[in-house]
């Protein structure tokens, strides 16, 4: 085993996910990769931002927790460097009350971040969060959902806009296909983040602003120039049925 990046891999019938933890703190990670074992998730440490972008990049993980505060290649550089040539989720472990990091992770594609110090209890939820939605979808979630041009298909988890391919994190998804279910009808912010992230919307969080502003960007206007998704004041965020 290298002395730079460690893994268990508890018995794969019952294999919860493939976990990617990295972060300079080599005392938390072991506490990390001993608890997410007894949960069932086979875990992989590495403990720098380069290392961590190459076993990201190899494929063989569901997720990667990523720490923002690293010496050298940082998390938002490593998170930059992994989304520019991947889709898989990631978690970012951000100082707590650091609502820059947390905003930045979010622009570039993080699918959600903890604040630290976290406990790992509250981390494997999250990350089981995640992985749910990520994953294959439920039975009877097989039907295209279509709505002016936009195609999403649940049960592979793919997107198309005007018949191409539309590149979307595993968070922007879940909110497309809750705004597309729900197209004409506005959303309300905190029914998106715990439909969508998992968790109930907490005060001051921007996590689902960020990640719809994303979306828009993605989509682009209707062609008669509208948002394809609205504001509603005190409402939500509503998908227009064109």
């Amino acid at each position: 085993i290298s002395r730079l990046m460690q893994s268990t891999d508890p018995n794969p019938s019952a294999r919860a996910g493939r976990v990617l933890l990295v972060d300079d703190d080599a005392e938390l990670l072991d506490l990390l990769r001993d608890y997410l074992g007894r949960e069932g998730f086979a875990v992989t440490c590495a403990h720098d931002g380069a290392q961590g972008v190459a076993a990201a990049l190899a494929g063989s993980h569901d997720i990667v927790v990523l720490d923002v505060m690293m010496p050298g290649m940082n998390g938002i550089e490593a998170l930059a460097r992994i989304r520019a040539q991947s889709p898989m989720p990631v978690l970012m472990l951000t100082a707590r009350g650091d609502d820059a990091d947390r905003i930045v992770g979010l622009e570039l594609g993080a699918d959600d971040y903890v604040p630290k110090p976290c406990t790992p209890r509250e981390l494997a939820a999250r990350i089981r969060a995640i992985l749910k939605r990520a994953g294959p979808a439920a039975p009877g979630a097989t039907q295209a959902l279509v709505a002016g041009g936009l195609c999403l298909r649940p049960a592979q988890r793919l997107a198309e806009l005007d018949g191409r391919p539309l590149e979307l994190t595993s968070t922007e998804f879940s909110l497309l296909e809750l705004l597309l279910r729900h197209a004409g009808t506005p959303v309300g912010k905190d029914a998106l983040s715990r439909e969508a992230l998992g968790r109930p919307l907490a005060r001051f969080d921007r996590s689902i602003d960020v990640h719809v502003s994303k979306i828009r960007q993605k989509l682009g206007p209707l062609p008669d120039g509208r948002p394809r998704i609205v504001t509603v004041i005190r409402k939500g965020y509503q998908l227009v049925a064109a």
